[in-house]
């Protein structure tokens, strides 16, 4: 049988994931739903790796939205842990493979060992220039756009811009990604095909790959499936490819 392969030339250089289905993969093994959490970590070091090592330059996660308080106390505070254990066992692999972390999402309101845990990672891993690994924590797209356009408003407001002079390059640049390339590829595991509030400025061109694996399921050779389904993908932008 032919085993498609990856074309190194056309790595794309941002891929962002919605990270969905752990605690439906516990359920379907009778395990309380932080067991999926759980696993949920290591794949993510799992596709991590993978990510790097294909030459990616900007992997975004999903890892908390603005709406995932509503869940219950118990899961929230569970989730909340995760980071510190994370980084912990995953700080010295992410620096030997210059991995870089940076956050986008209000970590303000995360609990103190759960920021501690986070910036203590940024920190460490503030010098390497491979690829960025990018949390979204505590992160709502229609909170950010919201806020890029109060910010633009103020500046407006202060006389430091002309209204003329608002354009995409102005709005990118006073998102949370700002520096960083939009989605070339945006994947979302569990089956479900919805963004769910994530990166709604960011992915208008990026191509969409809804994978029916759970996220625990989800393994580096599923992840270069996706990289090879993002290659067969003819992006136009708008406009034609032949014209």
């Amino acid at each position: 049988m032919f085993e498609e392969t990856i074309d190194m030339n056309r790595i794309p250089d941002s891929v962002a994931i919605i990270m969905d289905g752990n605690g439906r993969w516990a359920k379907k093994r009778y395990l309380p739903r932080i067991a999926g959490h759980k696993r949920g970590m290591n794949v993510v070091e799992e596709i991590t790796t993978e990510a790097s090592d294909l030459g990616i330059k900007v992997l975004t996660l999903y890892a908390f939205s603005t709406e995932n308080w509503k869940r219950p106390a118990g899961e929230v505070n569970y989730i909340m842990s995760l980071p510190s254990t994370f980084f912990d066992k995953f700080i010295p692999k992410l620096i030997k493979n210059n991995v870089k972390v940076q956050t986008i999402g209000d970590v303000s309101q995360l609990p103190d060992k759960t920021r501690e845990a986070v910036s203590n990672a940024i920190e460490e891993t503030k010098a390497c220039t491979g690829m960025i690994l990018n949390f979204a924590l505590n992160y709502g797209s229609r909170l950010e756009i919201l806020n890029a356009t109060k910010k633009i408003a103020t500046e407006v407001k202060n006389g430091n811009l002309n209204v003329d002079d608002i354009n995409d390059v102005v709005f990118s640049n006073n998102l949370e990604t700002s520096g960083l390339k939009d989605p070339d590829l945006l994947i979302r595991t569990s089956g479900e095909e919805r963004i769910s509030n994530f990166l709604l400025w960011q992915i208008a061109y990026s191509e969409l790959v809804f994978v029916d694996k759970l996220w625990p399921e989800y393994h580096a050779k599923d992840f270069r499936q996706t990289i090879i389904e993002f290659q067969k993908r003819k992006r136009r932008f708008g406009g034609l490819i032949n014209k």
